[in-house]
């Protein structure tokens, strides 16, 4: 039997970040409610007790970036997390991965295969796994997202108060990113930024893809600059100034430099050859992410260590590239 508890929400607000815009209110607060029954979540739009930007909506007003919703004292009942025993292992390993941490917010370093938060089809997540293993906090909420196949620097807010002040910063865009990616080929320069606008479809098969579209899409900008070069491959630090799902694999995969990995936008006969030099998984790491933190007012650097088997794959392709020009 699940064990099922009662807590009661008080009025909160939530502002709607770039990935979230274009998503119903509706859609959006029956994602975000989990355990409110959809009546309900129907009834408080209806009666005008969800405002956004103070302002009453209708169920099908679709939110812009900025917006900040507030959401009324709700009750509702809430399956009480419990996590596989499969993975305790993992889930426990996360008390060591935090990078930083204060009274207000955590960065961590997020693990491979753990996607921030459980859906689709996965129990737990980042998110859910945290609330286990640190009770003693009554708020932990994600300030952003990485891909389930990322590891990397990911921030938690412990309080809401902190978790508007990330958005902001994350919405002003005064907050950086640098991500670590291997990518098939030769950059012909150092310093290369694309600009290609972003659109989510979804194929016949279900899958959910982004592409670029210059009609539809979404304005998307990335920067990338040479870390290292191989014979074979390219080691690109990346700077997103926008914030698309997927956009560093799709702006990589679209200038012809998919990531080694990628189950999704890579080259999967390209990546066969690095397979047995340790290539097991998406090479795409969040390095650094700078940001202005709220609780002591002043920017920082979290610098997330690149993990074992991504820094073993870059050794072993190293040894070959010497070994093969020692034969040359």
């Amino acid at each position: 039997m699940q064990d099922i508890r009662e807590e009661h929400r008080g009025v909160s607000f939530q502002t709607v970040n770039e990935d979230e815009a274009g998503a119903r209110i509706d859609n959006f607060l029956i994602r975000v409610l989990k355990g409110v029954p959809k009546s309900m979540i129907y009834r408080i739009l209806r009666k005008g007790e969800v405002r956004v930007n103070k302002k009453r909506i209708k169920p099908e007003y679709k939110l812009q970036a900025g917006d900040e919703i507030r959401i009324p004292p709700l009750r509702m009942s809430e399956a009480k997390v419990v996590l596989p025993s499969a993975n305790l292992d993992r889930v426990s390993a996360l008390k060591d991965a935090v990078l930083y941490e204060n009274d207000g917010l955590m960065v961590i370093n997020k693990p491979c295969f753990m996607p921030v938060h459980g859906g689709s089809g996965v129990s737990y997540g980042v998110i859910e796994a945290l609330r286990s293993i640190r009770p003693e906090l009554h708020f932990l909420e994600l300030a952003h997202r990485l891909d389930r196949e990322t590891s990397g620097c990911l921030i938690v807010a412990k309080k809401r108060s902190v978790l508007r002040q990330l958005h902001e910063q994350f919405r002003e865009k005064n907050m950086q990113k640098q991500y670590l990616a291997l990518v098939r080929g030769v950059f012909s320069k150092r310093i290369t930024t694309v600009r290609a606008p972003l659109a989510k479809n979804v194929l016949m098969s279900g899958e959910r893809v982004v592409r670029v579209d210059e009609v539809n899409g979404k304005p998307s900008v990335t920067d990338f600059k040479i870390r290292e070069n191989f014979r074979d491959v390219t080691l690109v630090e990346a700077y997103p100034h926008t914030g698309r799902t997927h956009q560093i694999r799709v702006h990589l995969a679209y200038r012809s430099h998919p990531i080694l990995g990628d189950d999704k936008y890579g080259d999967r006969e390209f990546d066969r050859r690095f397979e047995a030099l340790g290539l097991d998984r998406m090479f795409l790491h969040a390095e650094h992410i700078t940001f202005t933190d709220p609780v002591i007012n002043r920017e920082i650097t979290v610098y997330a260590p690149l993990p074992g088997d991504l820094e073993n794959l870059l050794s072993n392709i190293r040894k070959e590239d010497e070994e093969g020009e020692q034969h040359v």
